[in-house]
């Protein structure tokens, strides 16, 4: 993988074999995937859409926000080229391609591996703990059936909880270093930058379970279901978060394709016809991967601007200008006359 920072054509080779992937996943299903979107109103897939690329766009900043608290601040053009083109790993068969791609990519912006390393995997823990605590909190809340049949994520939510702490973070980012025979962090993240990613996180959520609720309210409006109300919302953010956590935990299948959608079908079966689930699963694949290549194809375009600024830090603010040399002395003759060599 370090032969990524020295050769661009294999660079963009692996790039585009996980695009190419990203919408193969689309194209292998595209009857389905074309049927699923003939049903939903035109303004509701583009309610999604723009609500999924939205919460990309938090989950990067929160990860930005990490990767300051280690010491290593990232212009945003920057952030958005490493993160977003590295999320492109995910399609690629294989647990570690995207947090591969990530690392190396952002040694382009001198940010050491090992740094690079701990903001990715805390950004993993807080996404997946976050959304966690949103199933737990919100899957009760649609039914009581719901609420009989999670409650283990609702009793898990106080650990998971515990587990944000800087602390515990630290320790078990250490401890996995040590295994993988590597020095420990030099420093753990700072609580002010954990509370940034938090906050970034739990915005980012609420913006994928928004994208959610417009698929599923399609079929609420039209009486397909038996779900409506704030009962909507809380199964959009609580189904969606949890499904999004069995896709991720189950790392055999690139990007969850697969495991996520029989997921978030088992979680919708209960209040909403098991074809009007299979929809909104499908829509919410498609949304999702369109977020993912439309935020790669920006990080593209402003990455090399954000790159050049990196390789180029301003003075910090405050420091006085350089002074100019002082003019040489021209030599004199006897009648105090200036010469010149001629």
């Amino acid at each position: 993988m370090r032969e990524l920072t020295r050769n661009p054509w294999l660079r963009a080779a692996l790039l585009a074999a996980a695009a190419g992937l990203a919408v193969y996943g689309l194209v292998s299903q595209w009857q389905a995937v074309h049927d699923a979107l003939a049903r939903l109103a035109w303004y509701d897939v583009a309610g999604a859409a723009a609500c999924a690329i939205a919460g990309l766009g938090c989950m990067m900043l929160a990860w930005r926000a990490l990767l300051a608290g280690l010491g290593s601040p990232l212009p945003l053009p920057a952030a958005i080229r490493v993160m977003s083109v590295g999320q492109l790993g995910k399609y690629v068969p294989g647990a570690v391609w995207a947090l591969a791609a990530q690392v190396e990519l952002a040694r382009d912006y001198d940010v050491p591996r090992r740094r690079s390393t701990a903001a990715s995997l805390v950004a993993m823990a807080v996404t997946l703990v976050v959304g966690l605590i949103a199933a737990g909190v919100m899957l009760p809340l649609t039914s009581a059936h719901a609420a009989a049949h999670y409650w283990w994520v609702l009793a898990v939510t106080p650990l998971a909880a515990a587990c944000l702490h800087p602390r515990v973070i630290g320790t078990g980012l250490n401890l996995a270093l040590r295994v993988l025979r590597r020095p420990p962090l030099e420093e753990t993240v700072r609580p002010a930058a954990m509370a940034r990613a938090l906050a970034w996180t739990t915005l980012g959520w609420l913006f994928y379970g928004a994208h959610a609720w417009f698929l599923i309210s399609d079929f609420a409006r039209k009486g397909g279901g038996e779900v409506g109300g704030g009962r909507t919302a809380a199964l959009a953010l609580g189904g969606y978060a949890l499904a999004w956590a069995v896709g991720f935990l189950i790392i055999f299948f690139p990007g969850g394709i697969g495991p996520r959608e029989v997921a978030l079908i088992a979680v919708l079966a209960p209040v909403l016809p098991s074809a009007s689930a299979l929809v909104v699963a499908l829509a919410s694949r498609v949304v999702m991967t369109i977020g993912d290549l439309a935020w790669a194809g920006t990080g593209l375009v402003l990455g090399s601007r954000g790159k050049a600024r990196a390789k180029r830090p301003a003075a910090p603010a405050g420091t006085p200008p350089i002074p100019a040399p002082d003019p040489q002395p021209v030599p004199q003759r006897g009648d105090g006359s200036a010469s010149a060599d001629r």
